[in-house]
């Protein structure tokens, strides 16, 4: 049998994570200013000003075409949904971003606030999601396509940065996330409709170390007391010989169950279901192709004849979300921008906040069947710089489906392969300070189109991308998120309450925000729910404490 070969570089988790490890300070600064003011000052050691690219730019409004939210005329119903006509001009809450987290958001408030109307003649809230581009048009709608929590991977190195409890939190939280989610859409019987398979992910380990790494990380979350979960996971070490003659990789891996789903379409069922299923609680609405440029505090009133300050004045929304369209006046905000929230946020700019990361990933034929590929497996290997799954194969529609127009019917039978990574060929910039995902970096696309057929040998053809995009991730030091109130480490207590109270943030998910980006909405969507009703927000028992802004320094930790 013909051996794998790969076309990409190994071991470059570490040479990527020093773009984290630089020496910098973060000053104070005036964050009421426009972003493009850059108020924010970060120096390197000897190095003067900032760079400016460490501050996230606007979304481009000229992304590429990716396979879900352009693959067929319908893929994206919402996508230009209340971009026309009048602009909300209040609201209760704001929510910027529309991705996984806005909208997930804007589900919990419902759930949280109908729970607790419970019969109760309560004030429905009014909440507004913006969006700068297209409905759900970032990271979401433009990745690999995973529901694939981490299990037990890389709990050693967690470990080094944090207590057990910590750390056993952490998957906890993933696991909840990818759960919650698959129910949802069974109760709802929406599987079919979001492409939901269960086929199980595969970690390919292409060097010997991940292989001794992934073992220890699996002991010791045995020791950790994970051996239950471990067990609800089906836990199966594949060795070599049983990989290449079930697979054709001729590499060693491990195998739990996952699934894998359309991602735009589960954003798009959840948004409906908001809208129909907690319309007594929650009035929501969406305007798209409105992005937020700055945002203003607002005088705390304002007289009703004169606009000044009185003691007889009318009160006043606590900020102006400022937008071309105009602004719109709200209470509280969620920023749901990842890769963008230093937009708005300058003190989660650079190395201690989230990093703006272009991703890239191609649509690929298979030369094979489904059952010759090994079933529907969804795949990483490499450190996890790259990601692939077979897409589900649907019986052929005359005149083309959403695969694309024009492939021959027998074509249609071999799955089409959603495949990401490639960003290793690109040290040592890896693709970070980047958010322009207008074009694709030629350098990984060519290692992209030849990547699956050296690894499965005569499985694929060399090139043959049926689409090519790229979408932008927010990475962190850590690789956790942030989540909670927007907070400013160079600023106190009373001077973050001053300045961003009301404010919440879950944003950073390092390339993983399908299993996380859901429970993070929730925390803060719970925590704007108990602002709403005046009462005392409780965290949930998976959620890890560092993801929580207020445990975090200027560097990140």
């Amino acid at each position: 049998m013909v051996q794998s070969t790969l076309n990409v570089p190994t071991h470059q988790f570490d040479a990527a994570q020093a773009v984290f490890e630089a020496p910098f300070r973060v000053s104070s600064h005036d964050s009421t200013t426009t972003p493009n003011q850059s108020p924010l000052k970060v120096d390197f050691l000897n190095a003067g000003e900032r760079d400016p690219k460490w501050q996230a730019t606007l979304p481009v409004p000229n992304p590429t075409r990716a396979f879900w939210t352009d693959s067929s005329p319908d893929a994206n119903p919402l996508a230009r949904e209340g971009s026309t006509g009048e602009l909300t001009e209040e609201a209760d809450v704001c929510i910027v971003g529309s991705g996984i987290t806005g909208v997930s958001a804007a589900w919990h408030l419902g759930r949280f606030l109908d729970e607790r109307k419970d019969g109760k003649d309560r004030k429905k809230v009014k909440a507004v999601i913006l969006e700068a581009r297209d409905f759900c048009s970032g990271a979401t709608g433009r990745n690999g396509g995973h529901l694939t929590p981490s299990v037990f991977l890389d709990f050693q190195r967690r470990s080094s940065l944090y207590n057990t409890s910590e750390v056993v939190k952490a998957y906890q939280l993933e696991n909840y996330t990818a759960d919650a989610l698959v129910s949802f859409l069974e109760q709802q019987k929406l599987g079919d409709e979001v492409d939901l398979v269960e086929g199980g992910h595969i970690t390919l380990f292409v060097t010997p170390e991940e292989e001794e790494s992934a073992i220890g990380d699996y002991e010791a979350a045995l020791e950790a007391g994970m051996g239950e979960m471990l067990k609800e996971k089906g836990i199966a070490w594949i060795g070599r010989e049983e990989m290449e003659e079930t697979y054709g990789a001729s590499f060693p891996g491990v195998k739990f169950k996952s699934h894998n789903v359309w991602p735009l379409k589960l954003v798009t069922q959840l948004y409906k279901h908001t809208k129909s299923k907690f319309a007594r609680s929650i009035d929501l609405v969406l305007h798209t192709h409105t992005p937020v440029t700055y945002i203003k505090p607002q005088e705390k009133t304002v007289s009703a004849k004169s606009n000044t300050t009185s003691s007889n004045s009318t009160p006043v929304k606590r900020y102006s979300v400022v937008t071309p369209r105009g602004p719109l006046q709200c209470n509280a905000i969620i920023h749901a921008t990842n890769a963008y929230a230093s937009y708005l946020l300058p003190h989660l700019a650079g190395p201690g906040g989230v990093v703006p990361t272009r991703g890239q990933v191609v649509a690929v034929r298979a030369k094979v069947g489904e059952e010759e590929l090994g079933g529907r497996n969804s795949w990483d290997g490499n450190e996890g710089f790259e990601y692939w799954f077979p897409r589900p194969v649907r019986p052929a529609k005359k005149g083309g489906d959403t695969a694309g127009e024009g492939v021959e019917e027998e074509e249609k039978e071999k799955p089409l392969i959603i495949l990401g990574g490639g960003r290793e060929v690109t040290g040592p910039g890896f693709e970070f300070y980047e958010t322009d995902d207008s074009g694709v970096n030629e350098e990984v696309g060519e290692v992209l189109g030849g990547f699956l057929p050296g690894l499965f040998p005569g499985k694929y053809e060399r090139g043959g991308v049926e689409m090519e995009w790229t979408g932008i991730m927010g990475y962190t030091r850590t690789g956790d998120p942030f989540v909670g109130t927007v907070f400013d480490p160079a600023l106190n207590k009373e001077e973050n309450e001053e300045r961003w109270g009301g404010q919440y943030v879950a944003a950073g998910y390092t390339g993983h925000g399908m299993p996380r980006g859901y429970a993070c909405a929730e925390v803060v969507a719970g925590m704007v729910a108990a602002e709403l009703t005046g009462e005392e927000w409780a965290a949930p028992r998976w959620l890890p404490e560092h993801y929580l802004t207020t445990t975090r320094g200027s560097d990140g930790l």
